[in-house]
């Protein structure tokens, strides 16, 4: 129950960018990678904008038969799962299935898929739907399809707890290692962008309708306006330490504490969430880390961008940390919100800034609103410490928090 997990393959396909370096360079670069909805019409949406992987072609990650059988969001999955393989030195197939295993989050499954094959049964002349439309649109569908693939035979699952579920994932792939397996998959992606995704997510009154791209989606902004939704995540392979370390593996970082919490009670729409329960999530994280509040290098927030939640983010934070937080930095203006798929892709984000030297500077907010003066990065700077608090909330409640230690990058890379 003392193994050390740590991260030794990041996989990433997101509105920044298909691998990591791409990704990295997005970030580190500012660059707003959100824009007009594509992948449907959404002439008739108030949300128009959102963040798209673009250029995307999962011919390169997956077959005919694979991307025949799955989602978009699965295809997502593919793609980030062969790039992280490849980004630890590791083959494609397990050569000792059993001791690998999968563990993804999901949030709202195969959406393009299930459009398209109800829209089939309902206003086609056939009146049926396709063989894989059982299996397609089902939340472990991408947790199922990899384990077949790569041959990942370990205990497996998913984690289900909105865009908390990326920081969950990753909490119990080290639970999955400290019990005696030594190589487990971790993460999540998401595509929330067909016609009935869009408008169940606009029934949460949470998106923005902001039409120019630039301004759209502003977290602790005093012109915020709600989220951008979006596609993409990240996923990494995550090692017991010993076995990284006995086959010489680059080590990114080390996870060392989380914990999640739950509301237990109705969000108020007006007042926003109890930010009670997300500072205990954040201070347990810390607690079971070893990790002192004044220790912490960086903070990944949630950063939904609606004022409510913001001020009971920026609040949870102030519990914590007292009135002056440490840097607080957040990319999803840049790449939009992708749910689960987005708070894995801020700690894919925290573990290429440790090891790159440089910790990203944050994406606004311009003017912070009242109750959201937090110590936001304003300028790219080397870390300290190297250790990362990511915290992440999923709709209904939900809270997560994890705490990453970078390791140090070795001597002329950066």
């Amino acid at each position: 129950m003392t193994a050390r997990a740590v991260v030794t393959g990041i996989g990433v396909v997101a509105p920044s960018g298909i691998g990591a370096e791409a990704h990295w360079a997005t970030v580190l670069a500012g660059t707003r990678r959100t824009g007009p909805i594509t992948l449907f019409d959404p002439a008739r949406y108030p949300t128009r904008v959102a963040g798209e992987v673009t250029d995307f072609d999962p011919a390169g990650f997956s077959d005919t038969r694979q991307r025949v059988q799955t989602d978009r969001w699965t295809h997502l999955g593919f793609a980030a799962t062969k790039l992280a393989l490849a980004d630890a030195g590791l083959p494609e197939v397990s050569p000792d299935p059993y001791q690998w295993a999968v563990t993804l989050a999901s949030s709202s499954g195969g959406n393009l898929f299930g459009q398209r094959e109800l829209q089939r049964l309902w206003g086609g002349p056939s009146r049926t739907v396709g063989a894989y439309q059982s299996i397609a649109w089902f939340y472990a569908a991408s947790v199922g399809q990899l384990s077949i693939r790569h041959q990942f035979k370990g205990p497996s699952g998913v984690t289900v707890s909105e865009s908390a579920g990326g920081l969950d994932s990753l909490a119990h792939a080290v639970r999955t290692i400290r019990r005696g397996t030594p190589v487990v998959i971790a993460g999540a992606t998401e595509c929330p962008l067909s016609p009935y995704a869009l408008a169940c997510q606009l029934r949460s009154g949470l998106l923005s309708d902001v039409s120019d791209p630039e301004k759209a989606y502003r977290p602790f902004d005093v012109a915020a306006a709600g989220y951008v939704p979006a596609e993409g995540g990240a996923v990494f392979v995550v090692e017991e330490l010993g076995h990284a370390l006995s086959r010489g593996a680059r080590v990114y970082g080390e996870v060392t504490g989380w914990a999640a919490t739950h509301d237990a009670a109705p969000t108020d729409p007006a007042g926003g969430p109890d930010p009670a329960h997300y500072a205990r999530a954040l201070r347990l994280a810390l607690e079971r880390a070893g990790v002192r509040p004044h220790d912490v290098d960086v903070i990944w927030p949630d950063a939904l961008g609606v004022p409510a939640y913001d001020r009971a983010e920026a609040a949870a934070l102030r519990a914590v940390f007292g009135d002056r937080t440490p840097p607080v930095t957040t990319q999803k203006p840049l790449t939009g919100r992708a749910h689960q798929g987005g708070s894995a892709l801020d700690a894919a984000t925290a573990l290429l800034a440790f090891r790159r030297g440089m910790l990203p500077a944050s994406a606004g907010p311009d003017e912070p609103a009242p109750g959201c003066e937090l110590t936001f990065l304003r300028q790219p700077r080397p870390p300290r410490s190297r250790i990362a608090l990511v915290g992440a909330r999923g709709f209904d409640g939900f809270n997560s928090a994890l705490v990453l230690r970078g390791a140090a990058p070795p001597p002329g890379e950066r």
